[in-house]
C-alpha cells in the first residue's frame, strides 16, 4: 500500500500540467497514466495539433516545460482571418492590434505532452506510475483506495481525475453531466498548400459545418480541422485523395490556392459534455472530464490547461491555511471560478455553431453583417483578441505572467 497525498488519474496534458503546478503545495503526488511518454515527435507533423494561447503558454513557461519543445517545430500565428463562405461577412485579427509579437502557437498534441511528461521526471514531488491502469476506486470519509491493474495498491487524500471525457473517475465518483451530439465529426490532416500561410490562421464558415487551417512551422503546411455534418464527412473520408484535394480547395475558396494531403485522414466525433459537479469529497474532475466542447475556437487544451491551474492554485492555498484540501466544500471556490469560465465556452462554441449553421437568407445577412461591423470596430477586435488569447477573464497566477 502506497501513500501519497493526492493522485492523479491520467497522464495527458492537462493530467500533467496539475501534478507539476502542485510543486510548491509541499504534498506527495502520484500520476497513474496508461501510456508512457517516450519521445518528442519527428519527422512529419502530428495530425493533433492545438492553439494554445498566451495564458497557457505562460502556464507551461511558469512550469518548466516550455523549455523542453523544439522550437523547429512550433509555429507562431501573428494573424487570424475568419470568414463567411460566399460572402461579404469576413473579421480579420492581428497581434499588432494588442501590441503582441503573436496570438498564440500552433503546437503537437504529442510534443506538449512530452515536454510535461519531461519536466514532471524532473520534480522530486511526483510519481510516475505508467504504464499502468485503474482497476477499483473507493472512496472513503478520509481518503480514497485505490487499485490498479497490476493489483497494487494506493492510498490519496484526494483524486484527481484527468482521464479525459470517458473519466472512470468521474463514473466512480457518479458524477453527473449533461450532454449533446453535435451531429457532426471532425475531420483532421496535414496538406501541403500552394501558397504560403504567412503565420495566418484561418477558418471559413461553410453551411454545414466550420474548416479551419492551422499553420505548421512548414511555411506550405497546415493542420486542418474540417467539422462537418456527419453524412457529408462520412463522404468526404470515402474520397479518393485527389478528390478529397479537390474539394478542400473549393471549400476554403482556393484562399491558399491547391491543397494536397500530405497525412492520413482521420475523423472523430463531436460531443458537447458538461458535469454538473466538478468536486465531491475526495475527488474533482478537470480538463475533458468536466467539459468537452466543439473545436470550431481550439480553446479545448487551453480550458483543461487553465482548470489544472486554478485547482493547483486553490489546493496550496488550503495548505497553506492547514485545511482538508479533500473536502468538497474546501473545493467549492475553484469549482465556482472554473465552471464560470466552461460555461461561457460552452455557450459561445454553441452560439456560433448555430448562428453559422445552414445559409437561409435572413440569417446569412444578419451574421456576415455583425461580423463587417465587428470588422471595423477596433474596441471590438480588441476584447475579442484579448479573450482569443486567454488574456479576459479570471485567470490562474500561473497563467498572468511569465517568469523567465
Amino acid at each position: 500500500m502506497h501513500a501519497f497525498d493526492i493522485v492523479i488519474v491520467g497522464g495527458g496534458t492537462v493530467g500533467l500540467t496539475q501534478a507539476i503546478a502542485l510543486k510548491n503545495s509541499g504534498l506527495s503526488v502520484a500520476v497513474v497514466e496508461s501510456h508512457v511518454s517516450e519521445s518528442m515527435p519527428s519527422g512529419a507533423p502530428q495530425l493533433r495539433v492545438s492553439a494554445l494561447t498566451l495564458a497557457s503558454e505562460n502556464v507551461l513557461q511558469n512550469l518548466g516545460a516550455w523549455q523542453h519543445l523544439d522550437p523547429n517545430r512550433l509555429c507562431s500565428y501573428v494573424d487570424m482571418q475568419v470568414w463567411d463562405q460566399d460572402s461579404f461577412g469576413k473579421i480579420n485579427f492581428s497581434a499588432d492590434q494588442v501590441q503582441k509579437k503573436q496570438l498564440g502557437h500552433i503546437i503537437e498534441n504529442q510534443a506538449i505532452r512530452h515536454s510535461l511528461w519531461t519536466q514532471a521526471q524532473n520534480c522530486s514531488h511526483i510519481e510516475l506510475l505508467a504504464p499502468k491502469k485503474i482497476d477499483q476506486l473507493a472512496f472513503g470519509q478520509q481518503e480514497c483506495f485505490i487499485t490498479l491493474d497490476d493489483k497494487s495498491q494506493l492510498t490519496a487524500r484526494l483524486v484527481i481525475g484527468a482521464d479525459g471525457a470517458n473519466s472512470i473517475v468521474k463514473k466512480q465518483a457518479n458524477l453527473a453531466q449533461t450532454f449533446w451530439d453535435y451531429d457532426q465529426h471532425a475531420i483532421v490532416a496535414t496538406v501541403k498548400t500552394a501558397l504560403p500561410h504567412n503565420h495566418t490562421a484561418r477558418q471559413i464558415f461553410t453551411p454545414t459545418g466550420p474548416l479551419a487551417f492551422l499553420p505548421l512551422w512548414d511555411a506550405h503546411h497546415c493542420s486542418i480541422v474540417w467539422s462537418q455534418d456527419e453524412p457529408i464527412a462520412t463522404e468526404l473520408l470515402k474520397l479518393s485523395d485527389s478528390d478529397f484535394n479537390n474539394a478542400l480547395t473549393v471549400a476554403f475558396d482556393c484562399t491558399l490556392g491547391i491543397c494536397e494531403l500530405v497525412s492520413d485522414r482521420q475523423s472523430y466525433p463531436l460531443k458537447m459534455r458538461y458535469t454538473r459537479q466538478w468536486v465531491a469529497n475526495r475527488v474533482a474532475i478537470i480538463g475533458d472530464a468536466a467539459h468537452t466542447i466543439h473545436p470550431l475556437a481550439g480553446q479545448g487544451a487551453n480550458l483543461g490547461i487553465l482548470d489544472a491551474a486554478a485547482l493547483a492554485e486553490q489546493i496550496t492555498k488550503l495548505v497553506e491555511q492547514d485545511k482538508d484540501f479533500g473536502l468538497a466544500k474546501n473545493l467549492r471556490p475553484f469549482e465556482r471560478w472554473r465552471k464560470t469560465e466552461a460555461v461561457k465556452m460552452v455557450a459561445a462554441m454553441e452560439g456560433f455553431k448555430r448562428l453559422f449553421a445552414g445559409d437561409q437568407s435572413v440569417k446569412k445577412l444578419i451574421r456576415d453583417a455583425g461580423l463587417s461591423l465587428a470588422n471595423h470596430s477596433s474596441f471590438t477586435k480588441q476584447k475579442i483578441i484579448q479573450h482569443a488569447m486567454g488574456l479576459e477573464g479570471e485567470l490562474p497566477e500561473l497563467a498572468k505572467v511569465r517568469v523567465d
